[in-house]
């Protein structure tokens, strides 16, 4: 028995798997504490299922709060950036296209120091150890413990950052310290950008994890339990409490990988429609696509593999303006159940309007009698003309490919979609999420560059292939079900040695499942 849950801004969704079965699902508020609203949602879907607990194998969580703290600017460390690459760099220094607001919200600290290395690996300039040892204390005279180090050309070569860590430990012991190459990609400032995000959420990801830790604990739940990744795979607690921007965008990861389980399809675009947004992403293969460019969030620039997803503001609980026609982005959010006149409140929402058309059977249809069935149809044109090109955007040729539909706002979708060859809305559709998360492997990644002057092409993938294998094992896979389901080859006419960057993702089931 597997139990899959999704944290998001207004619902905790939970399910009860048992194998590929749903045995129990449910969806309850969300809550500040994290910890009260997985035990309520644990106890409903242990309760309905008559459930002993120690028949489960393992939680699988999914959430959204690291995002949120960001987009919100809350809870964020104070954070430190150092970057090695002096006498280079320095006329865009550290955080220089981040908002304002949030560069202020952890105190816009950076320091810049020799070192780096050139494209081909050769240096910019020597280390300094004495350079980071005063970098080091000044930081400690400040009391910051949150620290990014950056090194330009790092995933080329990453022995400066590494030393750079060795240094700033032994000046400050309880330093937390994000290396820029164990995260990011080649591109400096989006690479180093992620460093430091990861830095000043490590804190928010250490008391996040200990609630999720408590909740099972108070439910008795020895299992262990694992934090979904925005790869559509499985991270241990303790991984995720360090690197907590590679859950970045695992909602709608969670629930297309759920959305491609329920409906059998590998090869589709899922329309994930919450409360607030809409989510419209590309499955290949029965993974998320992943994003080729770099990537916004909370607009701060990042390189790091997410989620190749675009975003609307039509939900649920999106506010419905009359004059001229507009459909969010605002929303009531989970103040759906007292704000939307169905359920007697007084703002005019999608939902109503579904309810007035009478597609729709939620909450009390007599009190959106007002608002008046041709105003409600042009409504529902607006709705379906968001969607179709939110889905228009994410296609890359005009072929008609199917649509999957999942999401508790989903009653909002109730037509075919123009560009799609059919439109599918399997069963246990609202906690897709929780689903996707549930039945998520773990998976290895091997991102290096290799000379093909000193190998074969196929002796270089074979080796990243390996590579990836073995770290999928390694984080708890069983080697009989690994599987390859990414390959990626970027030759780089800038390195010598005719040199390709091989990028290999491999999957497998966790052991014993």
């Amino acid at each position: 028995m597997k139990i899959g849950i999704d944290v998001g801004g207004t619902n905790t969704d939970a399910v009860l798997m048992d194998g590929r079965t749903v045995v129990a699902w449910t969806k309850s508020p969300t809550t500040s504490d994290v910890t009260s609203g997985i035990i309520s949602a644990l106890k409903t879907i242990i309760a309905d299922a008559n459930l002993d607990v120690a028949q489960v194998d393992g939680v699988m969580i999914g959430t959204t709060h690291f995002t949120n703290a960001v987009v919100e600017r809350k809870h964020l460390q104070p954070t430190a950036c150092i970057r090695l690459g002096l006498p280079a760099t320095v006329c865009l220094p550290p955080m220089v296209d981040w908002p304002d607001d949030l560069r202020e919200e952890i105190g816009g600290h950076y320091y810049l120091a020799h070192g780096g290395h050139e494209f081909d690996g050769r240096e910019i300039s020597p280390f300094n150890e004495e350079e980071i040892r005063q970098i080091a204390q000044q930081i400690k005279d400040q009391g910051i413990t949150a620290i990014a180090i950056s090194s330009v050309f790092s995933p080329v070569n990453t022995i400066f950052e590494t030393q750079t860590a060795d240094i700033v430990r032994e000046v400050i012991p309880d330093a937390n310290i994000t290396l820029s190459s164990e995260i990011g990609r080649i591109g400096l400032l989006e690479r180093e950008n992620a460093a430091i995000m990861n830095s000043c959420l490590r804190e928010l990801a250490g008391r996040t994890v200990n609630g999720f830790k408590n909740a099972l604990a108070e439910m008795n739940i020895t299992a262990p339990f694992f934090i979904s990744q925005n790869d559509g795979t499985l991270m241990n607690a303790d991984f995720a409490a360090e690197y907590p921007v590679l859950t970045f965008a695992s909602g709608p990861t969670n629930s297309m990988r759920g959305a491609a389980f329920l409906s059998g399809l590998k090869d589709a675009i899922v329309v994930d429609v919450g409360g607030t947004t809409t989510d419209v992403g590309v499955l290949q293969n029965g993974f998320p696509r992943v994003a080729a460019l770099a990537v916004d969030i909370g607009g701060v620039r990042t390189n790091f593999r997410m989620p190749d997803t675009y975003s609307i503001g039509l939900g649920g609980g999106s506010l419905v303006e009359r004059d001229p026609i507009k459909v969010g982005p605002r929303s009531v959010g989970y103040e759906i159940t007292e704000k939307a006149l169905v359920f007697g409140g007084d703002i005019l929402t999608a939902t109503d309007i579904l309810v007035a058309t009478g597609k729709a059977d939620v909450g009390d249809a007599a009190k959106v009698a007002s608002v008046g069935k041709d105003f409600a149809s042009q409504v529902e044109a607006e709705i379906m003309d968001m969607t179709t090109i939110a889905v228009d955007r994410m296609k890359t040729s005009a072929t008609p490919v199917p649509v999957v539909v999942v999401g508790g706002g989903s009653i909002l979708i109730q037509k075919d979609i123009p560009g799609s060859s059919e439109l599918i809305k399997p069963s246990h559709f609202s906690v897709a999420n929780a689903i996707g998360a549930a039945i998520a492997q773990v998976g290895g990644e091997c991102d290096r560059i290799f000379s093909l002057a000193e190998m074969s092409r196929d002796e270089a993938l074979d080796q990243a292939k390996k590579e990836a294998s073995d770290r999928a094992i390694a984080a708890g896979a069983t080697p009989e079900s690994i599987e390859i389901v990414d390959v990626e080859e970027v030759p780089l006419a800038y390195l010598p040695g005719n040199a390709t960057r091989i990028m290999v993702k491999a999957v497998g089931d966790l052991k014993g499942s």
